[in-house]
C-alpha cells in the first residue's frame, strides 16, 4: 500500500510531471536501450520513431498517478496493458529495469525538482503498479498454460502452407512443431511472432486470420514498405521453416450477442474480421461486412467472403475501392463517408460495430459512427501497437 506521504508528494509534483511527461518518456527509452540493450527486441522501432510508444507511456504514467486512490477507473487500461505484456512474454525481471530508467529520466528532465524524496515517492508508486501488473500477468500466463494445447512463453510452430492473398498480403499456416494439440482462441485475438533477423530478436503482433478449430493458426501479413519483419516473412520464410509464437491474446474478441454485427475494415485490418466472420454467421447473427481497399490487387480474401455470401442469407457485403483498376467492380468508390456508411449499416443504433485498419481509417470510422448515433459501448477497435487516442 502506498504511504500517505508518497501520495502527497506525487499529488504535489504531478502537475510538473504531467507538463514534462512526453520529454521524460522520450529520454527514458534511449536511456533504457543504452543500459539494457537486451530489452530492445520487445519494442517496435517504428513506434519509437513515430513517437507513439513514448506518448502512450507518458499518458499511462500520468493517468496512474492521477488515480492512486481510485485505481478501479483504470481497469480497462490495465487489462489492455496486461494483454499486450503477456503477448510479448514480459517477465517480472523486466520491471526493475523500467523502474530504474524511468526514475533516472525523471531526474534528468526535472533536475533539482526531482529530489530524493520525490524520486522515492514516484519509485514507491511505480512499485505498486508493477506489483499489480505482475500479479495480473501471472494469472493470464497460468490460464494460457492450463488450457488444452496451451503453453507459457514461446512455442515453436512449423510453416505448413504459405499462400498469397493479394499483391501485398501473404498468409502463413502454422502448426505446432511438437505435434501437440493446439489451444483454442476467440475470433479477433492475436499472437506475437518472435523471429531472429540477422542476429537480433524482434517481436510483432499479428491477428489470427482464420476461424478457430481448424488445427492450425493462420497469420496474414501485409508487406510494409519499411517493414523489417514483414519483409523477412515474405522473402525469407518458406514452407517447413519454424517460427516461435506466444499464446493467443487480446480483448478485441467477437462477443456472443445476437444483435446485428458490422465488420468494418480497411486494408490489412480485414484479418481479424475474417476470423470472426464465419463463427458469427453460424450463430445466426445478421452480419454486414464492409471493407475498404485500394483496388482489387490489394483486396485480400474477396473470393472467400463472396463464397460465404452465397452460402449465408444473413451476410451482406459492401466493398469500397479508393483507386479502382479498370474492370474492378466495387460496390462504391472513394472512402467511407456518412452517407455511404448510413446506407450500408442496418437500421437503428442497436448494432455491434468492430472496426480496424490504419489509424486515419479508424479515426474516420469513429467520427462517422458517432455522427450516426452508434453508442460508444457498441463500438470496438484494436491497436496492435501502443494505445493511442482516436479523436483527431
Amino acid at each position: 500500500m502506498l504511504s500517505q506521504q508518497s501520495k502527497d508528494i506525487i499529488a504535489a509534483t504531478l502537475p510538473v510531471v504531467r507538463e514534462h511527461a512526453a520529454t521524460i518518456t522520450a529520454v527514458f527509452y534511449p536511456l533504457m536501450f543504452e543500459r539494457y540493450p537486451e530489452v530492445k527486441g520487445f519494442f517496435n522501432e517504428a513506434h519509437q520513431g513515430q513517437g507513439t510508444q513514448p506518448q502512450a507511456l507518458a499518458n499511462a504514467v500520468v493517468a496512474y498517478a492521477a488515480n492512486l486512490d481510485r485505481l478501479e477507473v483504470l481497469g480497462d487500461a490495465v487489462s489492455l496493458i496486461v494483454q499486450k505484456h503477456v503477448s510479448l512474454n514480459i517477465q517480472p525481471a523486466h520491471y526493475p529495469i523500467v523502474g530504474e530508467c524511468l526514475l533516472a529520466a525523471i531526474r534528468e528532465v526535472l533536475g533539482e525538482a526531482a529530489s530524493d524524496a520525490v524520486l522515492g515517492a514516484w519509485g514507491e508508486a511505480y512499485g505498486q503498479l508493477a506489483d499489480i501488473l505482475i500479479g495480473a500477468e501471472e494469472q493470464r500466463y497460468q490460464q494460457n498454460e492450463q488450457k488444452t494445447g496451451g503453453w507459457r512463453g514461446e512455442r515453436s510452430f512449423t510453416v505448413q502452407r504459405k499462400e498469397r492473398e493479394s499483391d501485398v498480403i501473404t498468409s502463413f499456416y502454422l502448426v505446432p512443431s511438437d505435434d501437440g494439440p493446439l489451444a483454442e482462441f476467440v475470433p479477433g485475438q492475436f499472437t506475437c511472432l518472435v523471429v531472429d533477423i540477422d542476429g537480433r530478436r524482434v517481436r510483432r503482433n499479428y491477428s489470427l486470420s482464420d476461424r478457430p478449430g481448424l488445427g492450425h493458426y493462420r497469420i496474414s501479413v501485409k508487406r510494409e514498405a519499411e517493414g523489417e519483419v514483414s519483409s523477412f516473412l515474405h522473402d525469407r520464410i518458406q514452407v517447413g521453416d519454424e517460427l516461435r509464437l506466444t499464446a493467443p491474446s487480446g480483448s478485441f474478441m467477437l462477443n456472443q450477442q445476437q444483435r446485428p454485427l458490422v465488420l468494418l475494415t480497411g486494408g490489412v485490418g480485414i484479418t481479424p474480421a475474417i476470423s470472426m466472420l464465419q463463427p458469427a454467421l453460424e450463430s445466426g447473427r445478421q452480419v454486414h461486412f464492409l471493407h475498404g481497399a485500394l483496388n482489387s490487387s490489394t483486396h485480400a480474401f474477396r473470393e472467400h467472403v463472396d463464397a460465404l455470401a452465397q452460402q449465408h442469407d444473413n451476410l451482406s457485403i459492401s466493398y469500397v475501392y479508393s483507386h479502382p483498376l479498370a474492370g474492378d467492380q466495387p460496390h462504391d468508390t472513394g472512402f467511407f463517408d456518412q452517407q455511404m456508411l448510413s446506407a450500408m449499416l442496418p437500421d437503428g443504433p442497436d448494432v455491434d460495430v468492430y472496426f480496424l485498419g490504419p489509424k486515419p481509417f479508424m479515426q474516420n470510422c469513429q467520427k462517422l459512427l458517432n455522427a450516426l448515433g452508434i453508442p460508444a459501448e457498441n463500438q470496438r477497435y484494436e491497436f496492435f501497437g501502443p494505445l493511442e487516442e482516436l479523436s483527431a
